[in-house]
């Protein structure tokens, strides 16, 4: 009976994993429209950007097979080069300087203290203005709000900021630190808030400061967090073009213009399609190799920790 009753029970369990499965097989109906709209809008695009990268076409007349004729005319592109050398250094200062203000709001948000809850609504709130309105308004504090400035201090030092390339890199920088800081802050509220209590209070009874704390207990505790937000604002900043636009239009003399900026200029201004879908193409696999890279590396960090 014992025996009968084990072969029972066993057949059971292998019905229910049956049905598991069927059920699971289901499931995997509803991912066709979400495939089929990724293939449409993203995947059939780029198979058919690869094949006008080796062509001359204006986007109207029919496109000519030309080779890698593109491919070595945007690396003696100056205007390229110079907006790939500029999107670089833009990139690296700003996204160091997005997760340091992000990482530092969510360590002072997650003190306990009223009003907390406020402050993270107020951080996150220029996340939510749009690239272009973001841009005319900074363009508005640089070019009047700075100059009034200067005025009252009897100084030019605020003056002409969206005028030269020096600060006009500065002034691209600073606007899009204040918009997507908030965002990361939040990325960093959910790690911190997922430390464990009892190493903070063991590590208060053997008489560590807050820093100490941070920097032996949080820190090594919130690594994933440094691979997700470096991963966000590193492919953020380098596509970058709505505030690019608004902001300073890549001026002074093409000196603030970044790489997407370059390419649309190249497409639609230029009308030369072919060789802007070749410059597109380099800066994808520059992007994916440096954002790759990244992800490596800190995942790396997380292993050893």
């Amino acid at each position: 009976m014992a025996v009968v009753k084990e072969i029972t029970v066993i057949e059971t369990k292998a019905k229910g994993a049956k049905k598991k499965i069927n059920n699971q097989s289901w499931s995997y109906l509803f991912l066709v429209p979400a495939l089929i709209a990724v293939t449409a809008v993203v995947i059939i695009p780029f198979v058919i950007g690869i094949y006008y990268s080796f062509t001359k076409w204006d986007g109207i007349d029919s496109a000519t097979f030309i080779g890698l004729e593109n491919f070595k005319r945007l690396f003696q592109d100056k205007d390229f080069l110079s907006s790939l050398w500029f999107t670089i250094k833009f990139s690296t200062v700003t996204v160091l300087l997005i997760n340091l203000i992000g990482l530092t709001l969510a360590l002072i948000v997650t003190q306990k203290f009223r009003g907390s809850s406020v402050l993270r609504t107020i951080f996150f709130m220029p996340n939510l203005i749009g690239g272009l309105i973001l841009g005319f308004i900074w363009q508005f504090v640089f070019i009047k709000g700075f100059s009034a400035v200067g005025e009252a201090l009897g100084t030019q030092l605020f003056s002409g900021w969206l005028a030269d390339s020096t600060t006009g890199f500065l002034g691209m920088v600073l606007m899009v630190a204040w918009q997507y800081a908030g965002y990361i802050m939040v990325i960093y509220i959910a790690f911190l808030q997922g430390v464990d209590e009892s190493l903070l209070e063991a590590a208060s009874l053997d008489g560590a400061s807050e820093w100490q704390k941070f920097l032996h207990v949080k820190f090594p505790m919130i690594r994933p967090a440094f691979t997700i937000s470096l991963f966000m604002t590193l492919s953020f900043c380098f596509k970058i073009y709505d505030q690019n636009l608004a902001l300073t239009a890549g001026g002074p003399y093409k000196s603030t213009t970044m790489v997407a900026m370059d390419i649309v200029n190249t497409a639609f201004s230029q009308r030369e399609m072919g060789l802007a879908q070749a410059k597109g193409m380099i800066f994808f696999l520059i992007l994916a190799g440096v954002s790759l890279t990244q992800v490596y590396f800190s995942r790396k960090k997380e292993v050893q920790v």
